[in-house]
């Protein structure tokens, strides 16, 4: 799986968590969730939901689909990404 680390101009780094990289060895942290995956019982399937506004951003029977599409869709660079990190 890719991971991306998205370098700002005034310093701080915007990823999407791993531990596959140790990065309390860059600095201190600060983590903000970026999504949430819940059961919808009503529904019967996996949400992954957006940690801030709790919209649905993807849903899928199967809890890792919905893992698989945050790994893919929150990374740096990718619209998803972006606009919830550039809206905290």
């Amino acid at each position: 799986m890719k991971h991306t680390l998205r370098f700002t101009p005034s310093g701080p780094i915007r990823c999407l968590y791993t531990e596959k990289i140790d990065l309390a060895l860059l600095g201190r942290l600060s983590v903000v969730r970026a999504s949430e995956i819940t059961f919808d019982r009503e529904n019967q399937r996996w949400d992954a939901l957006d940690a801030r506004t709790g919209k649905r951003l993807f849903s899928h029977e199967s809890r890792d689909e919905c893992v698989r599409w945050e790994h893919e869709n929150l990374q740096p660079g990718h619209p998803a990404f972006d606009q919830q990190t550039n809206n905290t």
